[in-house]
């Protein structure tokens, strides 16, 4: 007598099907993405990549508003001898000296305010004020404050130095010194208020272990808040240099309109004059570029110099 068993096997998924089937969601989730994007990258091909590739070709004719004329990459090689650009680009070059103390004035005042000093609360009021207002509006008072009428000039009379009367914006030696000095004052808001937000993050717990360990200030200032900041300090540094290169525009059109001759016309500013003075919209054209470029080195020099403090 035999006796027959008949053994069932559960029914298990393979590992192929679960792979087969984890690639094909992935792919799905793929082309989902793919198509969600699609809207996006239209929109930034339309206001910025074709702006682009049209300032490329209008860089190399004769365009005068209404008028085309193709003259080819010749127009770069003029434009590469043409004194006036070069001094434009040194203006921009000279307003780079005034990026430390756009960093270092709003640093010193954002440690203070951190530490809670009389009358802090005051102080925060005003540095964020030049954040609040128009840079126009800070050109205007600038321009009154350093006019040989101005209220500079007044108070050196109240204090007895009459005799040291200037015209800053009067000449070429000193007009881009008063819109150095413009320029930080204009920045001192924005960056302050980034230094604070930085400074918010901070583990308070730090410094009092360190005050605890007898660390002074400044060794407290230099060896924990400063490296916390550091990332802080790069982010202001970059918006600090784009600014000094393409946002000077209202500052120099109400203070000095680039004026005395050439002393204050910097890239943005000479695009402009270029384009609507001279109708050389061609021209303009190739400036803005040009622009555009330097722009785009620092900011990739900053992002290499980020990832390299990263890794």
């Amino acid at each position: 007598m035999s006796v027959s068993s008949t053994v069932t096997v559960p029914n298990a998924t393979p590992r192929a099907t679960r792979r087969a089937s984890t690639s094909l969601l992935t792919k799905r989730r793929r082309r989902v993405g793919v198509v969600l994007t699609i809207p996006a990258f239209v929109l930034v091909g339309l206001l910025i990549v074709w702006p682009i590739l049209q300032a490329v070709y209008y860089s190399m004719t004769y365009w005068d508003g209404l008028t085309t004329q193709w003259i080819g990459p010749s127009t770069w090689w003029q434009a590469l001898h043409n004194p006036t650009m070069w001094r434009a680009l040194e203006n921009n070059a000279l307003l780079l000296l005034a990026v430390p103390f756009a960093l270092a004035i709003p640093l010193a005042a954002a440690v203070m305010l951190h530490q809670r000093v009389a009358g802090w609360k005051v102080f925060r009021s005003i540095y964020f004020l030049p954040t609040a207002i128009s840079w126009v509006v800070i050109g205007l008072v600038a321009e009154h404050f350093f006019a040989y009428s101005g209220t500079l000039n007044s108070l050196l009379g109240d204090v007895g130095i009459s005799n040291a009367h200037t015209d800053l914006l009067g000449s070429e030696s000193t007009a881009l010194i008063a819109l150095g000095i413009t320029f930080i004052f204009s920045m001192i808001g924005t960056n302050t208020m980034l230094f604070l937000t930085g400074l918010a993050t901070l583990d308070t717990s730090l410094e009092e272990a360190a005050r605890i360990d007898g660390a002074s200030a400044w060794r407290i200032f230099r060896h924990i808040t400063l490296p916390h900041l550091s990332r802080f300090i790069q982010l202001a540094f970059v918006m600090t240099i784009i600014s000094a290169f393409s946002a000077l525009f209202s500052l120099i059109f109400v203070m000095t309109g680039g004026g005395p001759g050439y002393a204050t016309t910097t890239m943005e500013f000479l695009v402009y004059q270029t384009g609507f003075n001279q109708s050389q919209f061609g021209t303009a054209a190739l400036y803005g570029l040009i622009l555009f470029l330097i722009t785009a080195v620092v900011g990739i020099i900053q992002l290499r110099l980020i990832g390299a403090n990263d890794s």
